[in-house]
């Protein structure tokens, strides 16, 4: 203040500061600034964020005293501006007793609550290392975030969180357990883990209507979303596992969806999302089950939904039948070239990047079984490449099997593409 030649007045004004607080909290008659006006304050005196941090620490905590409404502000405040090494002397402090994870437990909330979940991680970590009831909400909850934190295209990484997740899902308070059972399904279903898609699909369907008419705190979608993607799962393993007329009851129920309540507007609105998925698997049932004749209707369908995500999953089934009925649908692969060359912008979102990878391996067999081979190669490869990138073994496996079977045929560019494939892979060729 005196090399900047400002009163208690002027300080005032300029930072929002109730004078006589500022004034009171400067001279040790009061409480101490809060952690907004000591940024205030660096604005003002043109510091970088986070100055004098680390002695705002004793602010917040010392032996014989701590302030929870000023240290989960300046926690936060901390992460903010990347002050880790303050997070790291109060986290210290903390854990002395363990009833201050609470303190680490609020701070996680409010960072995932505005959106900022990778920030977040580090305290969820430390409440799950730091509680020793294994039936505390608090702890369950922090397993619940790190899985949706720690979820993304990696196999392995997503069949480990699966396991660190799963003994903790009914655990959790009621309005949160359905969207972790369906977090749980869409997991396991890119993993090809049918039973546990089964099992969670089951546990989603149940729960959903026993919470329909219940009044406690809301869960994240409509309970009708809940129930819906229940039935859309159990329906889709039935599908995968070749069973297309079991699946096609379970396709016609979300459909169709009843629920034993009136709808308010957005459960109509999740109701007509699920009319519209259903009319477009009835479709994928028919195409799979060897109907030729339904393979231009579906695809006059795609196009009007014009969605990238239908049209890469309906490309694929039309895909399979043909290679298993031996039919020929260059016609409707050249309808949708232009989104083809798009789907390589869903690598990085986790059932999508599965959608794509299932679509290239079903595209190569095609191209090998119309005689076309360099072009199957090329698919192969494509595949390969996102395998590898998802850590997704047997398809790795599935993609060397068929590139070794038609290895002959390869141009010397794609020999040395799949020679530093396996590389990467440390796999000897």
């Amino acid at each position: 203040m005196k090399l900047r030649n400002f009163s208690i007045n002027q300080l005032a004004d300029l930072t929002g500061i109730n004078q006589g607080n500022l004034s009171m909290a400067l001279n040790g008659i009061s409480r101490s600034l809060t952690i907004s006006q000591l940024d205030a304050l660096a604005k003002v005196f043109g510091k970088v964020p986070g100055w004098l941090y680390e002695l705002y620490t004793e602010e917040c905590i010392t032996e014989s005293k701590l302030s929870r409404p000023r240290l989960i502000p300046y926690l936060i405040r901390c992460v903010e501006v990347g002050r880790n090494d303050c997070i790291d002397r109060v986290v210290s402090k903390l854990l002395d007793n363990p009833k201050n994870v609470k303190i680490l437990f609020a701070v996680a909330e409010k960072l995932y609550q505005r959106r900022k979940e990778r920030e977040s991680e580090r305290f969820y970590q430390l409440v799950v290392d730091n509680v020793k009831d294994s039936f505390s909400d608090m702890l369950a909850i922090s397993h619940y975030r790190l899985f949706i934190i720690n979820q993304g295209t990696d196999a392995e990484k997503n069949w480990k969180a699966v396991i660190r997740f799963d003994p903790f899902r009914n655990r959790l308070p009621e309005n949160q357990r359905l969207d972790a059972l369906f977090q749980l399904a869409k997991v396991c279903y890119t993993l090809q883990k049918w039973n546990e898609v089964d099992e969670y699909a089951s546990e989603l369907v149940e729960l959903s209507t026993t919470l329909c008419c219940d009044e406690g705190p809301a869960p994240k979608r409509h309970p009708v979303y809940y129930y819906g993607k229940g039935l859309l799962y159990k329906g889709a393993v039935l599908e995968r596992r070749g069973l297309y007329d079991r699946a096609k009851d379970y396709v016609l129920a979300y459909t169709n969806l009843e629920w034993p309540e009136p709808l308010d507007k957005s459960g109509k609105k999740e109701v007509e999302k699920f009319r519209v998925w259903g009319k477009a698997n009835l479709y994928l049932l028919e195409v799979l089950s060897g109907n030729e004749k339904m393979i231009g209707e579906y695809a006059d369908y795609l196009q009007v939904l014009n969605e990238l995500n239908d049209i890469v999953s309906g490309l694929t089934a039309i895909l399979k039948s043909a290679n298993m009925y031996g039919f020929n649908v260059d016609g409707v692969l050249s309808r949708f070239f232009g989104f083809i060359d798009r789907f390589d912008t869903f690598n990085n979102i986790l059932i999508l990047a599965d959608r794509h990878l299932q679509y290239r391996y079903q595209k190569a067999i095609y191209e090998f079984s119309h005689g076309r081979i360099l072009a199957g190669l090329d698919e192969t490869l494509h595949c390969l490449s996102l395998a590898n990138e998802m850590n997704r073994y047997e398809d790795t496996f599935h993609c060397v099997s068929l590139f070794e079977k038609y290895r002959e045929s390869a141009s010397v560019q794609q020999l040395e593409t799949y020679r530093s494939a396996m590389v990467r892979e440390e796999v000897y060729i």
